[in-house]
């Protein structure tokens, strides 16, 4: 199983572009931010991309309710982020959220040789970016709920007769104290959005249940053998207390592949 990192994308320059450094050097596969709408993912990401050669640079997601494919196709030229090892992360909620990222899909497929890859919570999303999509990115959930959402995506690849995409999984991972409270009120905010609380109903767990919070680097390694299989590629998204670059990159070195 192949292993990412993530980070928030407000967090320090410095810290995006020195753990961008660390993450290639330590063997990391990918390299993500996320794209909060306070923060602009494609530019935190033309930071990581700057620092790097040969890890892949992911956003994961742009809402397309909120940013359109034109305005994404634009900030991606803009930032001069490298095709071949750009994981282009979309995603849409709400009434009508299928049909955007079909239609989105297709038009940033249509302007972009890169990879698209579809956030998915439901059964229904799970499908569709099986059936369009080069991968999908799972959040917030169990590897026992991986392995399920899994098999819909699967069933839609199947139904459009086409191979399945590779399977991502954002995992948020706390080392100390400190960065598991922050943990848990991330966790309490996502719970309190309505997509997520149906999400965390159907799983039948906890936000925090689907996290890793521990005290020691040395506890790190076990709890992500429980990952293993159930994914592609599981992408720590780190939390860390104060978002600095030492405590993040003892995080990435205490969770290397």
């Amino acid at each position: 199983m192949r292993r990412g990192f993530a980070l928030q994308a407000g967090v320090p320059a410095e810290v995006i572009r020195t753990s961008a450094r660390e993450a290639e050097g330590l063997g990391y596969t990918s390299f993500w931010v996320n794209h909060p709408g306070s923060a602009d993912g494609l530019v935190a990401l033309g930071l990581a991309a700057g620092e790097t050669r040969r890890v892949e640079v992911g956003v994961g997601v742009i809402p397309l309710h909120a940013r359109g494919p034109s305005s994404i196709v634009q900030g991606v030229r803009e930032n001069a982020l490298p095709l071949d090892r750009l994981l282009l992360g979309v995603g849409s909620a709400g009434p009508g959220a299928l049909g955007r990222v079909r239609e989105g899909v297709a038009a940033l497929r249509s302007q972009l040789p890169a990879r698209l890859i579809a956030a998915a919570l439901g059964p229904r999303m799970c499908r569709l970016a099986g059936q369009v999509a080069d991968g999908v990115l799972f959040n917030w959930l169990t590897p026992e709920h991986a392995r399920r959402s899994a098999e819909w995506v699967r069933a839609g690849a199947a139904a459009a007769g086409r191979r399945p995409p590779t399977l991502y999984a954002y995992v948020r991972v706390a080392l100390g104290a400190a960065a598991r409270g922050r943990l848990l009120a991330e966790a309490a905010r996502y719970a309190a959005i309505p997509a997520y609380a149906a999400h965390f109903a159907r799983m039948g767990a906890e936000p925090a249940a689907t996290a890793i919070a521990v005290e020691s680097p040395d506890a790190l390694p076990p709890a992500l053998r429980e990952w293993q299989g159930a994914v592609d590629e599981v992408v720590l998204r780190a939390i860390t207390a104060a978002d600095t670059v030492d405590e993040t990159v003892a995080l990435l070195r205490a969770a290397k592949p």
